[in-house]
C-alpha cells in the first residue's frame, strides 16, 4: 500500500520527461554555436592570424600547380607538400639574399663617401641646387652640415649625443621586429605545409558544415574566396610585372641612370596602392631638376596615362576576378586591406569586398525572382438606382 502511494506522487522537481519544446532550435543553436567558437578563437589566437592567412592565401594561389605536382609525383600528400615549401623557401630565400647582397653593396658605397665626404667636405651636388624655390635653401643647408670637413662628424656626434635613448631604443625595436619577422615567416611555412598536405580533406569537411548553415547559398558563395584570392595574386603580379617593364623602357627612352633598377623599384612599389605613381612622379621630378624638364614632363604624361588605363580597367578586372568588382569597391578593398593588415592586406581586402559585393548580388537576385505580391483591387459601391455610370467612370 505504501509503494503505491510512494509511486503515485508526484517528484518536487516535475516530471523527468521533457514536455516542452526547445527554446531555441537545434539548427540556429548550432550556427550561434558555430559563431561562438570561430570569435573566441579569433580572439584567443589573435597573434597567429597574419601568419595563418597569409599560408591561405598563398596556398589558394598556388593550389593549381600544387595540383599538377601531386599529379607528377604519384599523389603522396606529404611528399607534394615538401616539395612545394622547398620551392617557396626557395623563391623567397634567393631574392631575400639578392636583395641583402644589393643592398650591402649599396651601404658600403654610402659609407665609402660619407668617410670621403667627413674628410674633405663636398659640394652641393648642380641638380639640387637648381631645384626651383627651395634649391638656394638646400645648398646652405648641405653647406653649413655637410659641405666643409669634418661636418657629418659634428653632426653624428650632435645627433647621437642628445638622441642616444631614441637611437638605443630603436635599435632594440628593431632587432625585436626582425626576430618577430622569422617566427611568423617560420610559423606561415609550418601552417602552409599542412594547408597542402591536407587542405583537400580540410576543404571537403568545410563544405559539409557550409552546406548544413547555408544549404542553398554554399556553392556559390564558398567559391568566390579561392577563385577571387587566385585572381587577386595572379593579377597584381601581372600588373606589377608590366607596369615595371613599361616605365623602366620608358626611363630608358628618357635618359634617366640606371633604369632597370628603377624599372625594378617601380614593379615592387606597384603591387602597393599608390606606389608606381609615387615612383614615377619622383623619377619626373628628378628629370626636371637635373636638367631635363621636356623628358621629365613626357615621362610624367605617359605614366599618367598609362597607370589612368591600368587602374580603371585592367586592374579592376584582373582584381576583382569571378565577381567581376567595380573600381570603387577594388579600391577600397585594396587601400583598407593595407591600412588595416599590411602587405597581406592587399589580398584579404579585395576578398571581403568580393563576399560583399557576391552576397548583395545573392540578395538582389532572390528579390527579382520572388513574385510580386498581389495588390487587392479596391471595391467600388454599386452605383445608385436611376443614375448612369459612363465609360470613363464618371456618373451622369
Amino acid at each position: 500500500m505504501d509503494t503505491r502511494a510512494h509511486r503515485s506522487e508526484q517528484p518536487w522537481l516535475g516530471s523527468s520527461l521533457p514536455t516542452r519544446a526547445a527554446l531555441i532550435p537545434p539548427l540556429s543553436a548550432a550556427r550561434w554555436l558555430l559563431v561562438l567558437i570561430a570569435a573566441a578563437g579569433i580572439y584567443f589566437f589573435q597573434d597567429f592570424l597574419v601568419p595563418v592567412l597569409a599560408a591561405l592565401v598563398i596556398g589558394f594561389a598556388s593550389w593549381p600547380l600544387y595540383r599538377r605536382l601531386l599529379v607528377r609525383i604519384g599523389g603522396s600528400t606529404t611528399i607534394g607538400a615538401t616539395l612545394a615549401i622547398t620551392l617557396i623557401l626557395v623563391f623567397l630565400v634567393v631574392p631575400i639574399v639578392v636583395a641583402i647582397a644589393y643592398t650591402m653593396d649599396e651601404v658600403a658605397l654610402w659609407f665609402g663617401w660619407a668617410v670621403q665626404t667627413n674628410e674633405s667636405g663636398a659640394p652641393t651636388p648642380l641638380w639640387i641646387a637648381e631645384l626651383p624655390l627651395a634649391g638656394k635653401w638646400f645648398d646652405e643647408q648641405w653647406t653649413r652640415h655637410i659641405g666643409h670637413p669634418g661636418a657629418l662628424g659634428e653632426l653624428a656626434q650632435m645627433v647621437s649625443g642628445a638622441n642616444i635613448g631614441n637611437i638605443y631604443r630603436a635599435v632594440l625595436a628593431t632587432g625585436s621586429g626582425a626576430f618577430h619577422a622569422v617566427l611568423t615567416l617560420l610559423f606561415m611555412m609550418i601552417v602552409l605545409f599542412f594547408v597542402y598536405r591536407d587542405g583537400e580533406s580540410f576543404a571537403g569537411e568545410i563544405d559539409t558544415i557550409g552546406e548544413r548553415i547555408l544549404p542553398a547559398r554554399w556553392e556559390r558563395i564558398s567559391r568566390v574566396v579561392p577563385m577571387t584570392i587566385r585572381s587577386t595574386v595572379v593579377g597584381m603580379t601581372l600588373i606589377a610585372i608590366g607596369e615595371g617593364i613599361v616605365l623602366g623602357v620608358a626611363y630608358w627612352i628618357a635618359g634617366v641612370p640606371s633604369p632597370v633598377t628603377l624599372g625594378v623599384l617601380t614593379g615592387l612599389m606597384a603591387l602597393v596602392p599608390g606606389g608606381a605613381p609615387l615612383s614615377m612622379t619622383l623619377v619626373s621630378i628628378y628629370l626636371v631638376a637635373s636638367g631635363s624638364p621636356f623628358a621629365g614632363l613626357a615621362l610624367f604624361a605617359w605614366g599618367s596615362i598609362e597607370l589612368f588605363i591600368v587602374d580603371k580597367t585592367i586592374r579592376p578586372k584582373l582584381v576583382g576576378g569571378p565577381i567581376s568588382l567595380p573600381f570603387l569597391p577594388t579600391f577600397f578593398g585594396l587601400i583598407g586591406g593595407v591600412k588595416t593588415m599590411g602587405f597581406l592586406g592587399l589580398f584579404v581586402g579585395p576578398v571581403l569586398m568580393a563576399l560583399l559585393v557576391a552576397i548583395w548580388r545573392e540578395w538582389v537576385r532572390e528579390a527579382e525572382a520572388a513574385p510580386a505580391p498581389a495588390v487587392p483591387a479596391l471595391s467600388r459601391p454599386a452605383p445608385e438606382a436611376g443614375v448612369a455610370e459612363g465609360a470613363d467612370g464618371l456618373r451622369l
